[in-house]
């Protein structure tokens, strides 16, 4: 049998801890020294990923019984990578795609580092493809010439004169043949080739091709095992009391008619709360709800949204920390034909993934520990729980799930939720496994958010439309200053994950000034899908309608007009523009309440233009149809693309239409999805991807097709009604009748 290496060990400083668990996380972020910024830039990393090694044995394993075992070092929380990664290899292995099966890695960074983020496994960025690419290619050739080598020398023939198809080692001239399962053992046991000859892209029968999901059936039938369905021998459950104002802190609590709930075991506090360990989730739920916790909050955050948008508007009013500048944009505007002005808000947002977070921990006989849960940041979380557990993170095994969604919830820089089951485990002795399982409450009301953002934007235009000047200020907390990766991934203040997509706009514009005030507020922020382009897409795609308007150009002519140096953000756009038939009557708004709108932005080294066509009217928007273009080099599986795609227009549409955590005196008003409603399946608006056929390394997809919706949904209003909303989420109670 060929099979995977086992994993090798690495160290980390141990910390103590304190507030979300910061202490432990830095010596998690110690480790993470070469963490890339720009994520999104696959491309620019393709020399690198060329030059990686090929370990067939680190991600193939071939049985005795024909099957081919992809090892998936990215958490699949429902994006499917496990079915794109398993294609690559698969394709250069010449596997029998019915054959083939994942196994998500262990931890191990030496082995499954995301070459796109520096020294750490981890999945985020929509990176999983765009690393994966040249490392699983090479790993799937070398397989492919190890076993041809064996059936060369078992059958003393050249091994020019084999060929490899569909799992079947054949030699023609003597009417020779066997199956991978056949050749694994002796395989196995030859030299590993370093540079194994790459197919051409003529050869390939799966990459490229629409090949089924390999997760499709075992999530249909409900064999997928996600971590909420783990089960251990003799486990209990615990939930954890959350301090209902962010900053808050334990003061005391009684815990007599918790310990009185029917299959309560214990309480126990801990840094972020207190803990009720039960026999059963509702056990622990029930004792809970008998807690009684008096809460520290001196420190605690206690505004509501309203006055922190308020306070931003303010700091807005300030000059603030250059991220970016070129030419004399406040000359331009001085003496620009026409100035517009506009400003643009985005409330917080929750990651609402359908299974809300949780994991369970167990120390083994020997002193060691297993973790199982949907892991993101693995080379972190092994640390972290190392740290609190005062053991070398060798001795920490992760075990990941399948995840029920993430949005960015689970990569935390604290490794939050698993580092509170480790403290459970500690604080309650290890006596069983435990499962910490957070409500939908929990994970609604006290976990991390999309920050809240305000942008305002002055811009010049000259008597033939052209821009003259643009003065761009945006207010809102960095997701990394605070955090354990400040100093590898903030540079002189300025957070790229906050800016980018606007200080980095890819629009010629020759005078421009990008300003951002970094908000201090204690809520605590996180990425969510597509992160700092949430927001910056929004607004830069906004503006730039009006200006086309403003200019009585044609949106479409008006942004290619200004995309000169961008070919494949030019190349989307017009792809989308032709597909959605744009020019018609209902772009043109000559069909009443109906419009089109159209926007196009760049995130993650992948290139997304979308048209929305929606109806409006007082008080109401239907989306009809969202046309979107995409170009992501060569996709690996356009089923998955157009899939991904789909799913971020429903992901994104709930949060253009109506989504929005509220504060009020600090308290979070949104619990659960009757007040944080998803999109629903009748809202659903017919969605139409078209892939450009390319030749370029894969980048991701995961992410890049929620920025565009907003704008071009918003822009579309327009189109219909002649009236812009600029705030998100869209303010329906405004628009009048038209």
């Amino acid at each position: 049998m060929l099979k995977i290496r086992q994993p090798t060990t690495q160290t980390a400083p141990r910390a103590s801890r304190r507030g979300f668990l910061t202490g432990a996380a830095a010596a998690a972020g110690a480790i993470v020294i070469g963490f890339r910024l720009d994520l999104g830039k696959a491309r620019a990393a393709g020399a690198d990923l060329a030059a990686v090694k090929a370990q067939p044995n680190a991600f193939v394993r071939i049985g005795a019984d024909d099957t081919v075992t992809v090892i998936i070092k990215h958490l699949d929380m429902g994006q499917g990578n496990t079915t794109g990664l398993a294609t690559i290899l698969a394709d250069e292995l010449d596997a029998d795609w019915a054959t083939v099966r994942t196994e998500f890695a262990p931890a191990d960074a030496a082995l499954y580092n995301n070459l796109l983020m520096g020294p750490i496994q981890g999945t985020g960025g929509s990176t999983a493809v765009a690393n994966s690419w040249m490392q699983l290619r090479k790993a799937g050739a070398a397989a492919r010439e190890m076993l041809v080598a064996a059936a060369a020398f078992a059958w003393k023939v050249p091994v020019a004169e084999i060929t490899v198809e569909n799992g079947v080692v054949r030699h023609a001239g003597s009417n020779r043949q066997a199956r991978f399962g056949e050749l694994a053992a002796s395989a196995a046991s030859l030299p590993v080739p370093q540079e194994p000859r790459l197919k051409d892209p003529s050869q390939w029968r799966l990459i490229g091709q629409r090949v089924p999901r390999l997760d499709s059936k075992m999530k249909t039938d409900g064999s997928a095992v996600y971590a909420l369905d783990t089960r251990r021998p003799g486990q209990v459950t615990a939930v954890v009391a959350h301090p209902p104002r962010f900053g808050a802190t334990v003061k005391g609590f009684d815990d007599a008619a918790s310990r009185k709930v029917a299959g309560v075991l214990d309480v126990v506090a801990i840094p972020t709360g207190v803990a009720v360990i039960a026999r059963d989730t509702w056990a622990a739920m029930k004792g809970r709800e008998a807690l009684k916790v008096t809460w520290d909050e001196s420190a605690a955050e206690s505004r509501s949204s309203d006055a922190i948008l308020a306070e931003y508007r303010e700091t807005a009013k300030r000059p603030g920390i250059v991220a970016s500048e070129r030419g004399d944009p406040a000359a331009g505007i001085k003496n620009a034909a026409q100035v517009l002005e506009a400003e643009f808000s985005f409330p917080y947002l929750a990651h609402a993934a359908m299974e809300p977070l949780n994991a369970t921990i167990e120390r083994a006989t020997d002193g060691t520990y297993d973790i199982f849960a949907g892991l993101q940041f693995q080379t972190i979380e092994q640390a972290t729980a190392a740290a609190i557990l005062g053991v070398t993170p060798d001795k920490v095994r992760l075990h990941t799930q399948w995840a029920g969604g993430s949005f960015g919830r689970r990569a935390t820089p604290s490794a939050d939720y698993i580092a509170e089951a480790a403290t459970i485990l500690k604080a309650w002795g290890a006596k069983a496994p435990v499962h910490l399982v957070w409500t939908r409450e929990d994970d609604m009301t006290g976990g991390y958010y999309r920050p809240t953002v305000y942008h305002k934007i002055r811009a010049g235009l000259d008597a033939k439309g052209a821009v003259t000047g643009w003065q761009h200020v945006m207010v809102g907390k960095s997701i990394m200053i605070g955090s354990p990766f400040e100093a590898m991934l903030v540079k002189n203040g300025v957070d790229g994950t906050t800016v980018e997509g606007a200080s980095d706009t890819p629009y010629a514009l020759p005078a421009y000034r990008f300003e951002v005030h970094n908000a201090r507020e204690g809520v605590p922020v996180l990425w969510w899908r597509s992160v700092g382009h949430t927001h910056t897409a929004h607004a830069m795609e906004v503006m730039i309608d009006e200006l086309a308007h403003a200019a009585k150009v044609d949106p479409v002519a008006y942004r290619l007009s200004l995309l000169a140096n961008a070919p494949r953000l030019a190349g989307v756009l017009k792809l989308a523009a032709e597909k959605a038939n744009w020019g018609s009557d209902a772009q043109t708004g000559n069909e009443k309440g109906k419009g089109l709108g159209v926007a196009v932005h760049e995130s993650f080294g992948s290139y997304v233009a979308m048209v929305a066509d929606v109806t409006a009217g007082t008080g109401s928007i239907k989306v009809n149809r969202i046309v979107a273009a995409v170009d992501v080099g060569i996709a690996v599986n356009p089923d998955i693309v157009r899939a991904q795609v789909e799913g971020a227009v429903g992901f994104a549409l709930s949060s253009v239409l109506r989504n929005r955590v509220t504060l009020k005196d600090g308290v979070v008003q949104e619990t659960n999805f009757d007040a944080y409603e998803p999109t629903r399946m009748s809202e659903m608006p017919v969605v139409e991807v078209h892939i450009v056929p390319s030749q370029a390394a894969p980048t991701g997809i995961g992410e890049p097709g929620v920025p565009v919706l907003a704008p071009a949904i918003s822009n579309a209003v327009f189109a219909a009604t002649g009236q812009r909303l600029r705030a998100l989420p869209l303010d329906l109670a405004s628009l009048k009748g038209v």
